[in-house]
């Protein structure tokens, strides 16, 4: 019993130094490296070990405060000084316990603090846009989709469980974002539409989906390489954003019953992964049919992936991908290749549904970078070096590739022949994005969202740009201002891949990429790419009908679906002001179809007109903005009330109009 106790003892006062030690060791690491060299105060390795050292600092301050005041307080005490002295000990016990706390405390840092980088300018389209509408991309947000009470990371109130998650909603807000993306008035037209489209790009005819063909839809289940005995997460892996099964569930009745696949034709899963449990029960009670793969088990009906012969060879030919992962090819010569499970290989159409998220080694994890756990190995630490950085935050800070115009893995798998064709439509999931790949769904800060969780889906036919409109979301949202500490969508060179990936203009010097190895470069553009004007509109070039760049079609709100019969009819579209209320200002919103001459002003409840703010000036097709600061005609100020803001547009003789209600707050 006593040696138990001496054990114990000695665990404590081991685990005490544990702080002082690193503390220590990390103030140590700084003035060594920053003391040789001052720029690298802007390395990840010093955003990680200057936190550390400046609390050890702190520490060592207040142990020594304390230790000299409760020395001075037994002088003053003895010397009849008894109020001095009596200062000097609480003054000793403050700073003690301030040591205390933080020899107690975790002394992890959060990651590395990356400042915004510097982009091309908005705007500037590049590359060929996709679709049946070129570069459109359908963004549907509903916050009524989600339980603004959850709190994912609490086991039994995970995000992805039925409570937190409005069904009926998010099969709206896919039924809009179809209809929407291809202009079809009802969801099977849609499909129908989406079908001969991508059919005919392949050579295969107009034709819509044929009776046998197979399905393959690709989630993404990062999470689930641990699970606990009833196949659920566990753990940290517990509420990681990845798929929602909510979403996937919308997208499996969409496919039986609206396009009529049958469901022994369809196939669900994320290769290298698990399926829990809880995707498993939602999906199979309503479709037992359907095909639900899992990496090596078949545990509860689940089915387990065949490797497949398929082989992606990487375009930088052993010059920047690790050593050790390259396999010698019938040339002869080291090439980097990987295989690929045979549903890559026998499905007809593949459907990848990734999750909206930083990630700390890409910057984003999107469509491209969701094909990490499609290849056979156990891992993908082979394909990190064609990242922007390879190792965990804060390590090897000279293995990272910040510049523009390196050899991207991401280009080849999004280039790759077997993925490029088969790509029936890009539907992007964010109704719980998170900062990084195994972090928690975080709210976000920006309009609209407003403290609240993301709450969106994105659909497109364009791989570019839904990607790149996906990154400039992260990018607004994942400031050190708004979440300390995920800033990982901020590092320099993030979207470098997506440069390439429009065009082969900007593709490294001499390097081709030929992820089949058959020597026929891939296709020079696989989509258009821009950054928009700004985060508070969100334009892209067809919206302002600058260029022919992307055109991002914003739904928000669809539980009355007004919005959407607007647009699929070609009308007009004034949408409510954005704050309201307001105090010092407010953005009035509209949309039109045509150029048309355009008249927006602002009325008092007596109908007295007290601010003109567009009066008949003729605008282009698209979404626009126009601001009011609560200025009226007269140059006063508008005293706090109820007003109505009118817009009216004019074109081939005809006129429409609409007005909508807004409150002023002083």
């Amino acid at each position: 019993m006593e040696i138990k106790k001496i054990r114990n003892r000695v665990k404590k006062i081991g685990l005490a130094m544990l702080f002082p030690l690193f503390g220590f060791l990390s103030l140590v690491w700084v003035i060594i490296r920053v003391g040789t060299k001052p720029s690298r105060l802007r390395y990840p390795c010093m955003k990680v070990a200057i936190p550390t050292a400046g609390t050890f600092m702190v520490y060592l301050a207040s142990l020594f405060a304390s230790i000299f005041s409760i020395k001075k307080a037994k002088e003053k005490l003895r010397n009849s000084k008894y109020l001095v002295g009596w200062v000097l000990i609480f003054l000793g016990i403050i700073s003690g316990t301030v040591a205390v706390l933080h020899t107690n405390k975790s002394a992890f840092a959060q990651g590395p603090s990356y400042e915004v980088s510097q982009l091309e300018p908005p705007n500037q389209p590049m590359g060929e846009a996709k679709g049946i509408f070129p570069g459109r991309v359908v963004w549907v947000f509903d916050r009524n989709a989600t339980n603004e009470n959850c709190n994912p990371g609490a086991t039994g109130d995970g995000w992805f469980l039925p409570k937190n998650n409005n069904q009926d909603v998010i099969d709206a807000m896919l039924d809009t974002a179809v209809k929407v993306l291809v202009g079809e008035n009802n969801v099977k037209d849609a499909w129908d539409k989406i079908f001969r489209y991508n059919n005919s790009q392949r050579g295969k005819g107009e034709v819509g989906y044929q009776e046998g063909e197979i399905i393959f839809i690709k989630i993404n289940r990062t999470s689930s390489y641990q699970i606990g005995p009833n196949f659920e997460p566990i753990g940290s892996s517990y509420g990681v954003s990845e798929t929602s099964p909510q979403l996937v569930l919308s997208l499996l009745r969409h496919l039986v019953y609206e396009v009529g696949v049958p469901q022994q034709y369809i196939y669900i899963g994320d290769p290298m992964k698990h399926l829990y449990n809880h995707d498993y029960d939602l999906w199979h009670s309503e479709f037992p049919n359907i095909h639900y793969l899992d990496h090596d088990r078949n545990y509860g009906g689940r089915e387990v992936v065949q490797k497949g012969s398929s082989i992606i060879h990487y375009s930088d030919s052993g010059a920047v991908l690790r050593e050790g992962s390259f396999q010698n090819a019938d040339s002869g010569g080291p090439i980097y290749i990987d295989t690929f499970y045979t549903i890559f290989e026998n499905c007809d159409y593949l459907i990848n549904v990734p999750t909206l998220k930083g990630h700390r080694r890409a910057g984003v994890t999107l469509f491209a970078k969701n094909h990490f756990g499609s290849h056979v190995r156990s891992n993908a630490v082979h394909l990190h070096m064609g990242l922007v950085a390879p190792d965990e935050p804060g390590k090897h800070p000279e293995n990272e590739r910040h510049e523009y115009g390196l050899y991207r893995v991401l280009v080849d798998l999004m280039g790759y022949e077997l993925f490029r064709e088969k790509n029936l439509i890009f539907l992007m999931d964010a109704l719980w994005s998170a900062g990084h790949e195994l972090d928690k769904p975080t709210k976000w800060k920006i309009q609209p969202f407003n403290n609240d969780w993301s709450s969106s889906i994105f659909i497109s036919q364009d791989n570019v740009a839904i990607e790149s409109v996906g990154y400039d979301f992260l990018r607004a949202e994942y400031t050190q201002a708004n979440h300390p500490g995920l800033t990982y969508v901020q590092m320099e060179g993030v979207d470098d891949y997506l440069h390439q990936a429009a065009d082969s203009a900007n593709w490294p010097d001499s390097l081709i990429y030929d992820p089949e190895g058959d020597g026929t470069p891939m296709p020079w553009s696989l989509g258009v790419h821009e950054h928009w004007n700004n985060a508070t509109n969100k334009q892209y070039s067809r919206n302002l009908g600058t260029g022919n760049g992307i055109e991002l079609v914003q739904i928000l709100g669809v539980t009355q679906g007004v919005e959407e019969e607007k647009i699929l009819a070609g009308r007009p579209i004034l949408y409510q002001n954005y704050p309201n209320p307001f105090n010092s200002s407010t953005t009035i919103r509209y949309e039109i179809p045509k150029t048309s001459r355009v008249q927006l002003s602002i009325y008092n409840l007596l109908g007295e007109e007290v601010a003109t703010l567009i009066k008949e000036k003729e605008k282009t097709a698209g979404s626009h903005f126009c601001s009011w600061d609560g200025i009226q005609n007269n140059g006063k100020e508008a005293p706090s009330g109820f007003y109505i803001y009118k817009l009216k547009v004019m074109r081939d003789g005809e006129s429409f109009e609409e007005s909508k209600k807004m409150l002023l707050i002083k």
